[in-house]
């Protein structure tokens, strides 16, 4: 339980149904401490404030309700990750990290060892069982279908999660929230990185890697301007560069040399990528990627990406070369690429960098 009105709603759903349920939020940070470089403390799913939200409404549901301490597997899987994917010129998902190694592993194997049947999330995704096993598909509302998040589940996993809200639009869920007069009905929705309050992200990551100046350069190394460190960029910005000229948009950063580079706009699109961290949901998929076969998917390359019908195949090295049928803007390393057929995730990886630019 995040705090929020989607686990909450959730929730009454399951009580509903007549399952024997118990509310967990998950203690991420040390709350006694003071908030400079460390986060929020309020207004996003990882404040104390939430776990008092979430309490209420499992007291209002009647739902025996406990805090798991999380904060080191937090620190560890969560932060130091986003942390190093900067330093490393890249720009991390830290939901997905967290959907992956806490919510899925962790907290899930602390469930089946308490011997509950299962997890239950309040994510906007669907998992059904077919006679083939189980499969992951995108939730009902496309704009907030989350199944981009979850493509590191393990199939094994599958059969242990519940997504009660999966087959609902949001504007259905909060009618829910009013009719059981939850607390987190007209709740607003958390931020993107629920553990950095806006407009802190410079200051959380500027607290943690030493900021270093460089050069603005374009693709013939020319110098445009100065950055006032690299952590500040991503592939496909413009705003925030303070060029002359231009418009001027990030390509690249080099981090070995201190870099940003930038370019006009028609230089962000490729016409492929080469994933890595590879994650399979279904065999048949996998086979035809490692066989070359695998043509007739859609990926996203990002949360809000519409999808771009692709051809997806694994090379001897186990990583996968995508090729998009249309070449596709601002591939940027760290995130995410999530393959689908139609609703069902299939599988992903993790953008190593944009292939077949000139």
């Amino acid at each position: 339980m995040s705090g929020g009105v989607d686990s909450s709603v959730a929730l009454a759903l399951l009580k509903e149904e007549g399952y024997e349920c118990i509310g967990v939020s998950m203690q991420l940070w040390d709350y006694s401490k003071k908030e400079d470089a460390r986060g929020s403390t309020s207004g996003s799913c990882c404040s104390l404030d939430d776990i008092y939200d979430a309490r209420g409404v499992a007291d209002r549901l009647g739902v025996p309700f406990y805090v798991m301490n999380m904060e080191e597997a937090f620190s560890r899987e969560v932060v130091d990750y986003f942390v190093k994917g900067y330093l490393t010129g890249e720009t991390p998902n830290p939901c997905i990290k967290c959907n992956s190694e806490l919510k899925f592993e962790a907290l899930l194997k602390k469930a089946l060892a308490l011997e509950a049947d299962f997890l239950a999330t309040g994510h906007y995704a669907r998992i059904v069982g077919t006679d083939g096993g189980f499969k992951l598909l995108k939730g009902v509302d496309p704009e907030k279908d989350q199944s981009y998040f979850l493509f590191t589940m393990k199939k094994a996993q599958l059969p242990r999660v519940l997504f009660p809200i999966g087959s609902l639009t949001k504007t259905e869920v909060r009618a829910i929230a009013r009719k059981y007069g939850l607390k987190t009905s007209d709740k607003k929705e958390s931020q993107e990185i629920c553990f950095v309050e806006e407009p802190s992200y410079a200051d959380f990551l500027s607290a943690r890697i030493p900021s270093q100046g460089g050069e603005i350069v374009d693709e013939s190394g020319m110098i445009l301007g100065a950055h006032p460190g690299l952590f500040n960029y991503t592939i496909g910005q413009r705003k925030g560069l303070n060029l002359s000229g231009g418009p001027y948009y990030v390509l690249g950063i080099d981090v070995a040399g201190n870099r940003v580079v930038v370019g006009p706009e028609e230089r962000l699109y490729a016409p492929g990528l080469r994933a890595g961290g590879l994650n399979w949901l279904d065999a048949k998929a996998e086979a035809e990627a490692r066989s070359g076969a695998l043509n007739d998917v859609t990926v996203k390359i990002r949360y809000r990406h519409p999808g771009a019908a692709s051809s997806v195949r694994m090379t001897d090295d186990g990583k996968a070369e995508i090729m998009f049928n249309t070449p596709q803007k601002a591939v940027t390393p760290g995130q995410a690429v999530v393959f689908y057929r139609g609703d069902e995730v299939i599988g992903g990886g993790w953008i190593e960098r944009a292939t077949g630019a000139s």
